[in-house]
């Protein structure tokens, strides 16, 4: 249905680089959806590593503060604006929007909404819907690996890691899988052979399970153990790096590490050994608008299809209410849980 009347909104806001514990609530009059957006109620949103770097004022082309965050966000449609069918109204969709995500109610573009399965829960939909859009499209679409190549997932018991490793299964293929030693047992029945990231011959311990080499390495943490993944790799083998969280706490210009790293992996895609190495960009591509909305449409149908088949289990850390943000930010930042931390609606 259009609307026409405000909407009480309430907002969880990063003033600036502070410690989690430093998230502001406010409550605010939302207008109505304009030309082209609905007013969505959020059913569950959650913490990426994204809102992370952004607490530290790290993240890449974030806003300047205050702002609210929230990368992902599972809701319900209630208004619709001019120029956008009154039909979606009541349907429950997701988007991923980088910022906003944080908030009881929020105004999103309606090009930006994926329909979800009815019978997905919204905490399964969230955890898969910027993870799950990542890790299909490392797989299938930087990396294309297939069906019988082995693959070492950097993190599996995390958000995106741990749905790596099911859509590498479900593809056919043999994982290894890092994680802390208390992780291990979840890591085997997600179907990947697991290794302490915490053993200081991680890397050898891979390299037994794999003496020929590997044919992909997803790889989060960048820093010094990129080489050490890179290593791992058999001819023709790819490495995709998705983030440096090894840097996380590193202080000063987070441009000048980004091109370092860029600039590594650039000079080894040069190198006579068939080797591949790419940075995954989630926004890779929106200036074209049309068509990333496209490719992201059908790429997170795909995984919530496979939600909804049970192929993929999402893991869910924690469920903490909005005006719990704090505590919730603390929990992702403690490096302690299997999966993602969702924040949800008051009770």
């Amino acid at each position: 249905m259009n609307s026409t009347v405000a909407t009480r909104a309430t907002e969880i806001v990063l003033p600036g680089p502070v410690e989690p514990d430093g998230l502001l609530v406010q409550v605010r009059d939302l207008p109505p959806p304009a030309e082209g957006q609905v007013l969505l109620r959020m059913d569950a949103t959650g913490v990426s590593f994204a809102e992370q770097q952004m607490r530290l004022g790290k993240y890449y082309d974030q806003p300047p503060f205050p702002f609210v965050p929230g990368y992902d966000v599972v809701g319900t449609v209630t208004a619709t604006g001019p120029g956008v069918d009154p039909v979606l109204a009541g349907r429950r969709f997701a988007a991923v929007i980088k910022v906003g995500g944080w908030a009881s109610h929020l105004l999103v573009e309606a090009g930006d909404l994926v329909p979800v399965p009815d019978e997905v829960d919204a905490a399964a939909a969230e955890t898969v819907a910027v993870n799950g859009v990542t890790a299909w499209q490392m797989l299938h679409r930087t990396a294309k690996v297939r069906a019988g190549a082995t693959v070492v997932v950097l993190g599996a018991n995390g958000g995106v890691g741990s749905i790596l490793v099911q859509l590498a299964r479900h593809a056919g293929m043999a994982v290894i899988g890092t994680a802390s030693a208390r992780h291990h047992e979840t890591v085997r029945t997600l179907g990947a052979t697991p290794v302490d990231y915490r053993d200081p011959d991680m890397y050898q311990q891979i390299r037994k399970l794999a003496p020929e080499g590997v044919d992909a390495v997803f790889d989060h943490v960048g820093g010094p153990g990129l080489v050490q993944s890179w290593r791992l790799l058999r001819r023709g083998g790819t490495l995709v790096n998705y983030g440096a969280a090894s840097g996380k706490n590193d202080k000063g210009n987070a441009l000048l590490p980004m091109l370092k790293l860029f600039t590594r992996l650039l000079a080894w895609n040069h190198l006579p050994n068939g080797k591949n190495a790419h940075f995954y960009n989630f926004w890779a591509g929106r200036r074209r608008l049309a068509s990333f909305r496209d490719r992201l449409g059908t790429d997170l149908t795909q995984v919530l299809r496979l939600v909804a088949d049970g192929a993929v289990m999402p893991q869910i850390a924690a469920r903490i209410p909005l005006t719990d943000a704090s505590a919730a930010l603390t929990l992702a930042e403690s490096r302690t849980v299997l999966g993602k931390v969702v924040i949800v609606p008051e009770t």
